[in-house]
């Protein structure tokens, strides 16, 4: 059985319950939501609002018709960042976010908005007063990651949006890798956007992402076109979700998506966070004993969502992941993450990390063989023997 560690890329495996919601949608409920009149359509529907609904209790939104449906958590980042930027705006950001976030910015630097980059410490973490200095007249929105994608690393968000509303600026939250692992309140956090990924901690299928939106914040749709409501007039309709939702959805996803975050409340968020921890601590622990690993992000496990980076000296992060796939039956996933700004943060840009992610479904005992299993490639470096084990 292979291990896997990847789960900050996408979750695996994913629960019986999400497979079986994919069944009852193409058996029992395969029609356009919100299209047509008829049992399919009206079931299709249901399901799509079942899911929302379950969202919204997860994450204690104000009314379900806040949380947009989005193909992923970058979809819903674009949804924001171009939805509520203009030129002459300025937005405010930090050294530690993924390219979902770092290309638009880059991209409306060339429109005329103007960006701010705040520096994270080589840990991950953040100061909120540097972040403070950076807002000036004219700041329009600051986003930040909820947990690194490379480190784990997570940001004071609650913090964040303290300062962010004390000064009357949007504030939005990428919570691609904390969804569905960590508690997430946004009435209690005071966020007003969070971008959401599906497949990943929410243990749903790809293909599905969401956005929180907090009531009084107002977006420009990024696409205009068929939502099945208001059908008489050519004009967007101007009421959340339809607002945001055009086209027709990934209902089977959303099913599925939905089935997950059932799954998850089953359990309760706080003994996925714990298991999590409990992850993340015997390995970071265990790392540190290996001679020739380095390991990146905070020391502090309850600063950390479940992904830790680290390289093994003598040996280039392409080389450990093949040898951890080919010889060990172990995938992580190597190289810069699409992070770039946080590989240069942390200083190991261009050659990356190795990444490894973990999920609900890892156990320690994976830890324990994963542990082993760097021990030699580590000590195949020591002697540079890894191009031998690799041929």
């Amino acid at each position: 059985m292979p291990i896997y560690f990847d789960n900050a890329a996408t979750s695996w495996p994913k629960p019986p319950a999400v497979r079986a919601a994919l069944d009852e949608y193409f058996s029992d409920a395969g029609g356009n939501p919100g299209r047509s009149g008829h049992q399919m359509s009206i079931a299709a529907a249901r399901l799509v609002e079942n899911s929302r609904e379950a969202l919204a209790q997860m994450f204690n939104a104000e009314d379900p018709s806040r949380i947009v449906f989005t193909h992923n958590a970058t979809h819903a980042l674009n949804l924001v960042i171009y939805g509520l930027v203009r030129p002459g705006d300025h937005v405010v950001t930090t050294s530690m976010e993924h390219n979902s976030v770092m290309r638009p910015l880059r991209h409306l630097e060339t429109t005329g908005v103007y960006v701010t980059i705040v520096p994270c410490r080589p840990d991950g973490t953040l100061d909120v007063s540097r972040l403070n200095d950076a807002i000036r007249p004219g700041t329009r929105l600051v986003v930040t990651t909820h947990g690194s994608n490379v480190v784990g690393t997570l940001m004071p968000i609650e913090a964040i949006a303290a300062l962010a509303r004390d000064r009357n600026i949007n504030y939005l939250v990428d919570a691609s890798q904390t969804a569905g692992a960590i508690s997430i309140d946004v009435q209690k956090t005071g966020i007003d956007l969070m971008a959401f990924s599906g497949h990943k901690g929410l243990v749903g299928p790809t293909g599905t992402g969401g956005l929180y939106i907090r009531d009084g914040v107002m977006l420009s749709p990024l696409l205009r076109g068929g939502t099945g409501s208001d059908s008489a007039h050519e004009t967007q309709p101007q009421f959340l979700p339809d607002m945001l939702e055009s086209g027709t959805l990934n209902v089977a996803g959303i099913a599925g998506l939905g089935a997950g975050v059932r799954y998850l409340q089953e359990i309760g968020i706080e003994a996925v966070t714990e298991h999590g921890r409990k992850l993340v601590s015997k390995f970071v622990a265990g790392l540190h004993e290996i001679p020739g690993i380095n390991v990146y992000g905070p020391t502090d496990v309850s600063k950390q969502c479940g992904v830790v980076s680290f390289n093994i000296s003598d040996a280039v992060p392409s080389e450990v992941g093949l040898l951890l796939d080919e010889h060990f039956g172990i995938m992580a996933r190597t190289g810069l993450h699409c992070a770039p700004a946080a590989h240069h943060t942390i200083g190991t840009f261009p050659a990356g990390t190795v990444r490894f992610s973990f999920s609900w479904f890892n156990t320690l005992a994976e830890i324990e063989t994963s542990l082993e299993a760097l021990g030699k490639i580590a000590g195949w470096a020591c002697k540079n023997e890894v191009k031998t084990w690799m041929a």
